[in-house]
């Protein structure tokens, strides 16, 4: 995700490496490069122009602290600049109404049907609503199988009318359905368009003049660049939404839809999506896409996506293992499992501050963690439970069984026992309260 841009606008930043104060030309020539590489980033060019503009001129009215490099003012500046051009703040739901009425619309092949599956998810999860999904797509073959699927993967309700080819009448039908049943959000999923069809943008202004939603979402495929934000244009003129969705953000490298849809359509980008999985769906939150483009991580969002797959409980019970020394396989499978449902690897890296330059050049795969799963499940329920008790024959069977050889379950069997004394040593407190005095009383030391 904007790999190419962050790599261009550090380069754009070196012009100023070693610079002992801002000036006109030092600050115009690294404008020009900022600007050559939002254009690059298929950034719209009135918007590049206004961007570097308006940060040239804060700049230039900045006097340079001698804390801080001209380098390192000018991040803080695009840093701020970058947040306000994508839309300054979170633009979150309007979830009031009972029942709240989500209009979806878009191209083919944007993800909107994905979308609402993931929406209805996140509606479930985060919001704790009771969402209905209406299939108002009568076109598009097999539409209304997908989205029933998708509905049962995340346990949400569809309501369907395959005898009926008027998305309108369907549209209100649904609505009546939710308030006889209980649903508090409605999400209408229309027909794709393939090109801007005069007479199916008719009838998606049809469907909302008929159901009035609360929000009209338009779903738009990131990777398409510079396209998003002319059909994003087109869309909005006619049905005036209420904010934009942003699909397979994961896939595109160079970021130019986000950082140009706010300043031409001046509506909010409000969802982002990350990957396949239903629960890759983040909200919008301009400043930490403005920190991660210009490669300071994301820690907040990373914490988010821990706490959201954090359990309590589950938490206390694995705290009493670790000082009972019993950890064992089971255990370290379960947060494998966790560390997995927070998303892409090379994502979740890329949150961390300078991690995310280390891993430019590195391929991460999905499933890094593919050989470790493979060893533990070719262990014997008792020896996951004792690891103690794998011996050298053990390993051997572990190993012909992960299809893995004898060095790899060495090594991970290594790890996880230095792992182990690790975590045992930070849980007891006794311990911590050794290492306090110890550290006292060294020479220059804390209690000193």
């Amino acid at each position: 995700m904007f790999d190419n841009l962050q790599e261009k606008l550090e380069g754009a930043f070196k012009v100023l490496k070693g610079q002992g104060s801002i000036t006109e030309i030092n600050v115009a020539e690294t404008m020009k490069e900022i600007r050559k590489a939002l254009l690059d980033a298929d950034v719209n060019y009135k918007t590049a122009k206004a961007f570097t503009d308006e940060v040239k001129q804060k700049a230039l009215g900045q006097n340079v602290l001698t804390a801080i490099s001209p380098g390192q003012l000018l991040t803080k500046i695009m840093n701020d600049e970058l947040t306000l051009l994508m839309g300054g703040s979170v633009d979150e739901l309007e979830l009031k109404q009972n029942p709240t009425i989500i209009l979806i619309a878009g191209l083919n092949g944007a993800g909107k049907t994905t979308f609402t599956g993931k929406l209805a998810n996140y509606l479930k999860t985060q919001k704790n609503k009771k969402p209905l999904l209406v299939a108002g797509d009568v076109y598009r073959p097999a539409a209304i199988d997908q989205l029933e699927v998708l509905a049962g993967q995340v346990g949400a309700e569809v309501y369907t009318n395959r005898e009926s080819k008027d998305p309108v009448a369907i549209a209100l039908e649904g609505i009546v359905h939710a308030k006889q049943n209980g649903n508090n959000v409605v999400i209408v999923d229309t027909a794709g368009r393939l090109t801007l069809d005069e007479a199916l943008m008719d009838e998606i202004a049809e469907v909302k003049k008929a159901t009035n939603p609360h929000e009209i979402l338009f779903v738009v495929d990131a990777m398409t660049g510079q396209d998003a934000v002319n059909t994003a244009k087109a869309f909005n003129d006619r049905l005036d939404f209420t904010g934009v969705v942003l699909t397979k953000l994961d896939g595109d490298t160079r970021g130019g839809a986000a950082l140009s849809i706010k300043s031409v359509v001046n509506k909010p980008i409000k969802f982002v999506g990350t990957g396949e999985k239903m629960d890759a769906l983040d909200v919008f939150h301009p400043d930490r896409m403005a920190s991660r483009i210009l490669g300071m991580g994301d820690v907040v969002s990373l914490v988010e996506r821990a706490q959201q797959q954090f359990d309590e409980k589950k938490a206390a019970e694995l705290q009493k293992k670790i000082r009972k020394n019993k950890f064992d396989f089971n255990d370290f499978l379960g947060q494998i499992q966790q560390i997995k449902k927070m998303g892409n690897i090379k994502d979740l890296m890329g949150m961390i501050p300078g991690v995310g330059k280390m891993m430019k050049n590195i391929e991460v795969e999905d499933d890094a963690f593919k050989g470790i799963e493979a060893i533990i499940h070719s262990m014997t329920p008792f020896e996951r439970e004792n690891p103690d008790t794998i011996n050298p024959s053990r390993r051997q069977r572990i190993a012909k069984g992960s299809g893995t050889d004898i060095a790899e379950v060495n090594k991970l069997i290594k790890q996880f026992e230095d792992m182990r004394k690790v975590m045992k040593q930070f849980s007891d407190p006794s311990a911590m309260a050794k290492m306090q005095r110890m550290m006292k009383n060294m020479p220059g030391g804390m209690g000193r």
